[in-house]
Parts: C-alpha cells; sequence; structure tokens
C-alpha cells in the first residue's frame, strides 16, 4: 500500500498492491495496520455503496459540519468517476483549494479524505459503483452542500452539463 501526497493538506491517493496472475488478481483494499504504521489512523463505522447507473450522473459536493465531520476512503470498485474534494477547513494552509482525481476499478487508487471536506463525484461511465468508509454515522443536521458549478471553485469538471 502507497501513500502519494496531493496538493492539499492531509489528503492522500492511495495506491494498494495488486497481486495478478492468470486467474485475476487480489490486493488489500484496507489495511489498518498497513496506514498506522504510516502515521495514519482512523476508526471506519460504516461502509456505503452507491451506484451511478448513467454516465454524467454527478453526486455531491457534500460534507458533514463538525462535531459531526466525516474521513472518507472513497474507492471506485465498477466504471470510473472524477472525484471532487474542496478543503472547507478554515486553519488550513489550503482551505478552499480543491483537487479531482479519476478513480476507476483499472486503477484501483483510493482517496483518503479527511474531517472538513467537501466531497463530490462524476460518474465517467454507465453503471458506476463506489464505494466508501466512513468514521462518523451520519448525522442530517450537520449536512451541507456546495453548488458542483460555484464559480468561487471553479472545479475543472470533465463534463459540462451533469
Amino acid at each position: 500500500m502507497k501513500l502519494i501526497n496531493t496538493p492539499i493538506l492531509d489528503l492522500w491517493v492511495i495506491e494498494p498492491a495488486v497481486f495478478s496472475d492468470d486467474r485475476g488478481w487480489f490486493m488489500e483494499s484496507y489495511s489498518e495496520k498497513r496506514l498506522k504504521d504510516q502515521g495514519i489512523e482512523y476508526t471506519f463505522v460504516q461502509d456505503n455503496h452507491s451506484l451511478s447507473m448513467l454516465k454524467g450522473t454527478l453526486r455531491g459536493l457534500h460534507y458533514q459540519a463538525f462535531p459531526h465531520a466525516q474521513t472518507k476512503l472513497v474507492r471506485c470498485t465498477k466504471g470510473a468517476i472524477y472525484d471532487v474534494v474542496i478543503d472547507l477547513r478554515p486553519y488550513s494552509k489550503t482551505y478552499l483549494k480543491w483537487f479531482g482525481i479519476t478513480l476507476n476499478s483499472a486503477n484501483k487508487k483510493q482517496l483518503l479524505i479527511p474531517k472538513g471536506f467537501a466531497h463530490g463525484f462524476l460518474a465517467l461511465e454507465d453503471d458506476t459503483e463506489v464505494q466508501y468508509k466512513v468514521d462518523e454515522i451520519y448525522h442530517a443536521p450537520s449536512d451541507g452542500s456546495i453548488l458542483w458549478n460555484d464559480p468561487s471553485f471553479n472545479i475543472d469538471w470533465p463534463i459540462q452539463s451533469p
């Protein structure tokens, strides 16, 4: 499991080790110990799974306000997404900066998103499935959202009309 820095403070791309042979492949999609050995420690309490049936489906940008903010470990298990986060932590050096990455079933990359970020994704293929772990239970009164095309962020989505 390899952790890759992003331009956003505390935001990590995770590349799992994938072992392939003529039968297929194997990978650890999550290892508490391997992350802890690299100084990253979260206790995940729930797994979520979504299906976007049509290419161009956009979900987000959602966030949970403190004290119910959620850390997320996101991966695309079928199809492909363009995954976007915005740093909403006012104390952060990267406050209000955004980051986007393509996650798909082929590259098997994951995005580890700490508390204090808005998160959304765009399905790049039909029948796209996303799975993610969270470290806090959903709390409806703490739910918030940002418009996907808010001009103050100028996010470069790979589609004009989701």
